[in-house]
This record gives C-alpha cells, sequence and structure tokens, in this order.
C-alpha cells in the first residue's frame, strides 16, 4: 500500500532534523556571522570581521583598530539587539577584539 503522506520539501526536513538534535539555535546563531555586513551597516562591516559564536552565545568579532572597538563596545547593546531580532538563538555578549582583519580577495 502507497504512502499517502504529502512529500516534504527538503527545507522542512532539514528543519525538522536540525529541531531534533537540538541545533536550531547554533545554526541561528552560526547565521549572524554570514549575515553580519547585512545586519551592522557597510561602515562597521567595513571594519569587522565576525569569528565565530560559542555555544553560549558568545560572538567574536575582530576589530581593525583599537579605537573602533572602543567605539563598537560603546554600541554593543544596540548591535545585539540588530543581531537578536527575530531569533531564537541569542548573542548574549559580543567579545570586540583588536587586530588585523583576515579579507579574502
Amino acid at each position: 500500500m502507497r504512502d499517502k503522506r504529502a512529500p516534504s520539501s527538503i527545507a522542512d526536513a532539514l528543519a525538522s532534523f536540525l529541531k531534533q538534535k537540538g541545533l536550531t539555535k547554533r545554526v541561528q546563531q552560526a547565521g549572524i556571522v554570514g549575515e553580519w555586513a547585512a545586519l551592522v551597516g557597510p561602515q562597521i562591516a567595513a571594519v569587522t570581521e565576525p569569528e565565530a559564536v560559542t555555544p553560549d552565545g558568545v560572538l567574536r568579532v575582530r576589530v581593525a583598530t583599537a579605537p573602533w572597538a572602543t567605539e563598537l563596545s560603546l554600541m554593543s547593546p544596540k548591535i545585539l539587539r540588530l543581531l537578536n531580532e527575530g531569533r531564537s538563538g541569542r548573542v548574549k555578549e559580543i567579545r570586540w577584539v583588536a587586530g588585523p582583519l583576515n579579507r579574502r580577495p
């Protein structure tokens, strides 16, 4: 006898799998790195490079200069709100680290 369930899309199947494995939050946190420029805007994106989000919600961001790192640390509450809007995977803290950016050509 044929299974009468409607086929699900790959996106639905993947979302279900991630939810079962408890990975939805981590995937959303990791997505922030890929969406960084769109979330923070071109001026901040030009002098920063997100590196990773730890499992406990700490985002590490490399910053081109120490003065920019200081300025961005003062802006952290606003940037955290932007990053967490509409996500279940929350970034709880941003660590701004001054140092050379590893831009890919």
